[in-house]
């Protein structure tokens, strides 16, 4: 593979690593879980433990293929660091998700909104960088600088809650 095409992706690369070790993580929580929750009585006022522990690995894994999608999509069409920069911060604000989840389901709430803040940041970074590239295509402009410059300055915000 070309030295210039691996110094493109390599950030991208980097936060799927990082996702999927996230995912083991969670997966070895569910199985942690289980074997503790084994032969013990349900009690039907509340979920167990093992039922939340479930609950929010499965929800993580449910919104897990779209967030790689805009991830790709908006590091290759658009910008590479603010994607990652976005992406390291979805990682981060799943784990207060997973971790609130284990908790009172309140406490899940805010991961839920800031990771949905930033799913809808890289879909539109995505959404930029293809219409980028049919402006290029069709009329010959190409907004790539302008664009890159907008989301540099626009990353740093998805730091506030």
């Amino acid at each position: 593979m070309d030295q210039d095409m691996v110094g493109y992706i390599v950030l991208l690369v980097i936060v799927t690593l990082l996702s999927v070790i996230q995912n083991a993580f969670f997966a070895s929580k569910v199985e942690q879980e289980s074997k503790s929750n084994t032969g013990k009585t349900n009690q039907k006022c509340c979920p167990s433990a093992f039922e939340r522990v479930f609950t929010a690995n499965q929800n993580c894994r449910d919104a897990y293929p779209t967030f790689l999608a805009v991830l790709w999509c908006a590091g290759l069409l658009c910008s590479q660091v603010p994607a990652a920069f976005a992406g390291l911060m979805y990682l981060f604000v799943r784990q207060k998700y997973f971790v609130g989840y284990l908790g009172e389901r309140t406490q899940s709430t805010p991961g839920y909104i800031f990771g949905k803040r930033i799913i809808f940041f890289l879909f539109l970074m995505s959404v930029a960088g293809v219409l980028n590239y049919y402006l290029g295509v069709l009329f010959g402009s190409d907004f790539q600088m302008h664009i890159k410059t907008v989301t540099n300055t626009i990353s740093p915000l998805l730091l506030i809650p």
